[in-house]
């Protein structure tokens, strides 16, 4: 699948806002310490998907009903669904100057994960959080995703790479009392 980046300012997948606060001192503070043990920023890259990945249960998987979206609120509070989780993710990479686009999949709703540029090409990566029968890996040499779409089932890979969350994901973030709540908002295509 060819991805389309959205704006073709490659800047634009460098910048923080409100919910990709990279400058927030919390994303500073943990990029920070991800990146002393890194060599170089493939490294720092792979180390920083595996924290997010791990370290961050996804809400539904761990049972916590809190919903977060913004980036430091995702490290502060170690829990998020697949949206929160790439918006995390994409604050730590664009912390350290590494170009990250948000991008989306439809399941039965819409799912999150991110792309990563390296070596002139964008590469989708899934922060989600593995359990059993999910096993996304960071990789640049092929996706390793948490889903892959079937098509006979009416999924699909959205192709574009947006340098913001989509509208309608952050409305429904923003909006949700709950997780309960939130499963009942988000959108199921886009």
């Amino acid at each position: 699948m060819e991805l389309i980046q959205e704006n073709p300012d490659l800047s634009a997948y460098l910048a923080a806002d409100d919910v990709i606060d990279h400058r927030h001192p919390l994303v500073r503070e943990t990029a920070a310490r991800i990146a002393a043990g890194a060599v170089d920023s493939y490294a720092y890259a792979q180390a920083a998907y595996e924290f997010v990945r791990d370290e961050i249960p996804h809400s539904a998987d761990s049972g916590d009903m809190r919903v977060t979206w913004r980036a430091s609120d995702v490290l502060e509070q170690r829990t998020g669904i697949c949206h929160a989780k790439a918006h995390a993710l994409a604050a730590l990479l664009r912390a350290e100057d590494i170009p990250t686009a948000l991008c989306y999949q439809k399941f039965d709703m819409v799912h999150g994960l991110i792309a990563v540029r390296f070596r002139g090409a964008w590469h989708r990566q899934d922060p989600r959080g593995n359990k059993p029968g999910v096993d996304a890996q960071f990789s640049l040499e092929g996706e390793r995703l948490a889903f892959m779409p079937e098509q006979k089932s009416n999924e699909l890979d959205y192709p574009v790479l947006y340098a913001e969350p989509h509208p309608a994901v952050l409305r429904a973030l923003t909006d949700a009392t709950d997780r309960e709540h939130l499963w009942k908002t988000l959108p199921i295509a886009l």
